[in-house]
């Protein structure tokens, strides 16, 4: 029985870091644990820096090593035009957000997919049949989403209801614009509010429950909603939400392949509710068991 915990210690997801990430020039000169963002992103961004200073000594744009590579060699090509969007500046940037996207953000939308299997046993039970009718005993690959709407709109309604992340980054005017009659400066920022999109009531029927059909048609097919928004809002949206979406299927679908999930609690008894609200949505404490499914399958 594996137990899977959240740190809220480090002032990541309290509301303090809320108004931090909406107000940084304000915020940084009140004290509290929000600086500590401040030293942690600082501490990665060195670390990038240093990697990217590595990687430029041996660099060869015939033979890229890793996304930093690939990023230098966007750099070398287009770097110096006009738009100047490719730049060392960038990289450190774009780089830091695959670490985040990668790691922090998967990793509770992936906590929050189990607590919600345990919690619905009959949705569960749903996906447990499409992954052995379609993927059986082989290896899931990402192709496989295509045959199988049912788990593909359960993992949209996770990224919906659990709402990882409520705010989505600051996003920076390059130029005056109109929108709706509203006249803004270049260098405004926007932050985007994601959370109050995945919990429209125009949207989204009874948005405040959990349910794949939000993502499913009268024929069981996936239907594609643009109010999901799990990676931001605009064109600027996550780099590496293709990366995000491709762990999603594989973990889940491989981890259900091959085990039975229990709950030693009964499911009414489960909460979903997050035990931390500000930058990120944090899932509750919660044990789940792991049976092999050949066990359980030998025992019933």
């Amino acid at each position: 029985m594996a137990s899977w915990e959240s740190d809220v210690k480090t002032g990541d997801s309290r509301g303090m870091a809320k108004l931090y990430n909406i107000y940084p020039n304000v915020l940084k000169y009140i004290p509290g644990p929000h600086h500590k963002i401040k030293e942690n992103f600082s501490f990665m961004a060195d670390y990038v820096r240093k990697k990217m200073e590595i990687n430029m000594k041996t660099f060869d744009i015939n033979n890229p090593r890793d996304f930093i590579d690939c990023f230098l060699t966007k750099i070398e090509k287009e770097g110096k035009t006009k738009a100047d969007i490719y730049n060392t500046d960038t990289l450190v940037m774009n780089t830091m957000i695959m670490f985040f996207g990668g790691t922090e953000t998967v990793s509770a939308t992936t906590r929050f997919t189990f607590l919600l299997l345990l919690k619905y046993p009959s949705i569960t039970e749903k996906v447990y049949n499409e992954i052995d009718n379609v993927i059986g005993q082989r290896p899931p690959n990402f192709e496989d989403r295509f045959k199988m709407p049912y788990t593909d709109a359960f993992i949209h309604e996770v990224q919906r209801f659990a709402d990882v992340t409520p705010l989505g980054l600051p996003h920076e005017l390059t130029m005056d614009t109109e929108i709706r009659n509203y006249k803004f400066k270049k260098g405004t920022v926007f932050t985007s509010v994601l959370t109050g999109v995945h919990n429209d009531e125009t949207q989204f029927k009874n948005p405040e429950h959990f349910d794949p059909k939000n993502f499913l048609d009268e024929n069981g097919k996936l239907m594609k909603n643009e109010s999901l928004m799990p990676f931001s809002a605009g064109r600027r949206i996550c780099p590496g939400m293709t990366l995000a979406k491709i762990e999603l299927f594989i973990f889940i679908t491989t981890l259900l392949q091959n085990f039975t999930i229990k709950s030693p609690v009964p499911p009414e008894k489960i909460s979903v509710a997050p035990v931390g609200c500000g930058i990120g949505h944090i899932p509750p404490t919660f044990e789940i068991c792991l049976i092999p499914r050949t066990c359980s399958q030998e025992e019933q």
